[in-house]
């Protein structure tokens, strides 16, 4: 008798679909599951999950510039622009003009941004941490994996 080709894997986390499929399906649910949690923090603290990660990296090097903020990230700068924005016109960021070169600017947090960059509770980076925290010895192979796939789909874009 031929078996249903819908049927569950064994873990129950839908069919067969084969190393990268199933892989795309699991990095699919991964973004889902970031989206949701990141509306979430925006509707509860005011700020997005890429946003509070601004604002965690400008909470650990005062005064950088957007242009480093974008490196760190691996981000277009133009990509960042619009997040700092918000998060000064909600009052998180300062920004002041570079003393050395005008045309730059640099960011600091502000009390409020304090505030946000010290809250533990309720965040994607919670979840990242308890995650983490369960198996230290399989970090750095996912965080490879994760590494070689950005790097080749950003040549895919080239």
């Amino acid at each position: 008798m031929a078996t249903d080709p819908l049927e569950e894997q064994e873990d129950g986390k839908g069919p067969p679909l084969g190393a990268v499929l199933d892989f795309m399906r699991l990095l699919w649910s991964v973004d889902h599951a970031l989206q949701s949690s990141s509306k979430r923090m925006e509707a509860t603290y005011g700020v997005t999950g890429p946003q509070r990660l601004v604002v965690r990296i400008v909470g650990r090097f005062p005064g950088i510039a957007a242009g480093r903020v974008a490196e760190i990230l691996r981000v277009h700068p133009s990509t960042l622009t619009g997040i700092l924005k918000r998060l000064e016109s909600r009052g998180m960021l300062q920004r002041k003009s570079d003393p050395r070169d005008a045309r730059r600017a640099l960011f600091g947090l502000t009390t409020k941004g304090r505030k946000l960059d010290t809250l533990r509770t309720g965040t994607v980076e919670q979840a990242v941490r308890r995650v983490l925290a369960k198996d230290p010895e399989k970090v750095a192979a996912a965080q490879e994996v994760l590494a070689g796939l950005t790097e080749e789909l950003d040549l895919a874009l080239r």
